[in-house]
């Protein structure tokens, strides 16, 4: 299964799309090998993966539940942000994290910091 099926299937709980392009890429390789081994079988769509994911967590790797909790708290911190700039793109292919990228100066301290903070690894 690709990991990009599963954050699409992810971001819609979590936002994940609102990562910037190189923290998305850092979570799908860090969650790859769980999705593949405890959600092969499932058939993306209607929220059934991402069922998978959250019924797993505890099973999945550090990496891979440090890696989701990170975008969920970037998700969070720029829910408003995606809202207010993005509101008419679709999510996929890093439209969403270009447009938060684009408006850099716009959008909210917190959604900055929580950028920031993901993209090195502090979160």
């Amino acid at each position: 299964m690709k990991a990009w099926v599963f954050f699409g299937a992810l971001g819609a709980a979590s936002m994940v799309w609102a990562l910037p392009a190189e923290a998305a890429s850092a979570t799908a390789k860090a969650c790859a090998a769980d999705v593949k081994q405890f959600c092969a079988d499932v058939k993306p769509g209607k929220g059934a993966l991402k069922d998978c994911v959250k019924a797993h967590f505890s099973d999945l790797s550090a990496d891979c539940q440090v890696a989701i909790v990170r975008a969920a708290a970037v998700g969070r911190a720029c829910k408003a942000d995606v809202k207010q700039f993005c509101a008419d793109l679709k999510p996929g292919k890093g439209a969403i994290a270009d447009c938060l990228k684009g408006h850099t100066a716009d959008v909210s301290d917190g959604c900055k910091d929580a950028m920031a903070k993901a993209e090195a690894g502090k979160m």
